[in-house]
């Protein structure tokens, strides 16, 4: 069993590094292995409409998405953190998640575990509607999202911060990113007692 985090921000040890390697941190102390990436240094471009990743089950485009979309494939759970951008995901975020397309052939993310993580500038900073993005990118892909776990039981890891490293202060980002490492690892093994 695997779990890889994904850490959508344009800043390597940002909030959101932060805040899914917490959730990993939980993951991992359940047995499940777990692997972290950082978009923050990766090359990626945009989807640019050609319509060959639906002719040859891969994009044409040259550069970091293709390892990191076979590292999804063959994970059991996946986490998506984003910082909050005009109450949506990250430009390198959204790239990954466009760029996606050729996994829906044949629907390799299908049954994999989708959690989310944002963090905005306040606690009403649009975390909600940018979860809710990365929860539409896993339903389209019949992923099964889940949120943090009980305490909390919110949408998913919540953190706010406007300056790196805020989130070490941030106990309700903290408790919720927690959770939802807690809901993943759950989940995963459910279904891999198969």
């Amino acid at each position: 069993m695997k779990v890889i985090g994904i850490s959508g921000s344009p800043r390597p040890e940002g909030n959101t590094t932060l805040l899914v390697k917490e959730a990993l941190k939980v993951i991992e102390n359940e047995g499940i292995d777990v692997e972290f990436i950082s978009l923050a240094n990766k090359e990626l471009n945009p989807c640019i409409g050609c319509n060959l990743c639906k002719e040859e089950g891969k994009c044409p485009i040259i550069d970091d998405v293709e390892e990191i979309l076979e590292k999804m494939k063959e994970a059991d759970g996946i986490i998506l953190g984003s910082p909050v951008y005009f109450g949506g995901v990250s430009a390198q975020l959204k790239m990954l998640m466009d760029r996606s397309r050729p996994l829906r052939i044949g629907f390799q993310l299908k049954n994999k575990v989708g959690g989310a993580i944002a963090v905005g500038a306040s606690r009403n900073g649009g975390q909600e509607t940018t979860i809710q993005q990365i929860h539409n990118f896993f339903l389209i892909h019949a992923s099964i999202v889940v949120g943090d776990s009980d305490p909390t039981a919110h949408y998913g890891g919540t953190g706010v911060g406007k300056s790196p490293e805020d989130c070490k202060n941030d106990t309700i980002g903290l408790e919720t990113a927690r959770n939802l490492g807690k809901k993943v690892a759950e989940v995963v093994k459910l279904i891999n007692k198969k």
